[in-house]
């Protein structure tokens, strides 16, 4: 295939409806991602899940990878063995002949697995490309439970910061510059964001990066890119210290009625 011929998503998509559609132990084929969002670009990659029965999930690999040989070598495989999800498969693939963002990211849920990824609140309005069953569904959003989890996480990553912030602080101390500004974006900074997306769009708290330049204003987002990039000692100094007083001010601004009106 030419660079002028490269393999399209519509292409991988029609041609796994073809060899998975008359499977009857195969139920559901949908595409979350940016086309649950209506956000597909040229550097999409393919978000796509199979709902299959329990006992098939290895079968389904091997006539999904059968058919994408049909179309092009697969260059790159990646499995992912465990998943914090009971009863989801995952992969990972890389074709010869499409570019080199449509990268296809798989998973294949067994039918009697709890999360599906199907809803719309957090997960967008998926593609199905075909259902045949009732028990693939979009399930109501337990909005309970999901407080829960927000105030739950909140009393988590503040009792973090007070645990660890100070480390970065350690390891400038130290002249371990490398130590500290690692553990400047794992811990300050990577708090600091999630206590903004609490705050602005709590649904997606745990998305980390994913979508910020989309669901946070644009000023914040100004703030977060000149604190994430760093100019040596001294301007790690100063923007450590900054971030650290922006994390407690926003912990004291998020407004826990807001939350509950989600």
């Amino acid at each position: 295939m030419t660079d002028k011929a490269k393999l399209t998503r519509k292409q991988i998509i029609e041609v796994l409806i073809e060899a998975l559609k008359p499977l009857d132990y195969v139920h559901a084929f949908y595409e979350g991602g940016a086309a649950a969002f209506n956000r597909v670009d040229e550097w999409s990659d393919l978000d796509l899940y199979l709902v299959v029965d329990d006992e098939k999930v290895n079968e389904t690999f091997v006539v999904v990878e059968k058919t994408l040989k049909s179309l092009s070598p697969i260059k790159q495989k990646i499995d992912l063995p465990q998943t914090p999800w009971p009863g989801v498969s995952q992969a990972f693939y890389r074709m010869k002949d499409a570019n080199e963002y449509l990268i296809i990211d798989l998973c294949v849920l067994k039918l009697s697995s709890l999360e599906k990824f199907l809803e719309p609140e957090i997960h967008g309005n998926v593609v199905f490309y075909f259902n045949k069953s009732s028990k693939v569904k979009p399930p109501q959003f337990d909005r309970d439970a999901f407080i829960k989890r927000v105030h739950e996480r909140l009393e988590r990553l503040q009792a973090r910061f007070d645990m660890f912030n100070n480390f970065v602080q350690k390891e400038i101390n130290r002249g371990h510059n490398l130590e500290a500004i690692d553990l400047y974006h794992g811990v300050t900074l990577a708090g600091l964001v999630e206590v903004l997306r609490i705050k602005y769009n709590p649904i997606h708290y745990n998305f980390k990066m994913q979508y910020t330049h989309r669901e946070l204003p644009s000023e914040i987002i100004e703030k977060l890119e000149y604190l994430y990039f760093v100019d040596g000692e001294r301007d790690l100094q100063e923007k450590y210290a900054k971030a650290t007083k922006w994390f407690l001010e926003i912990m004291t601004e998020i407004n826990q009625k807001e939350i509950e009106e989600l």
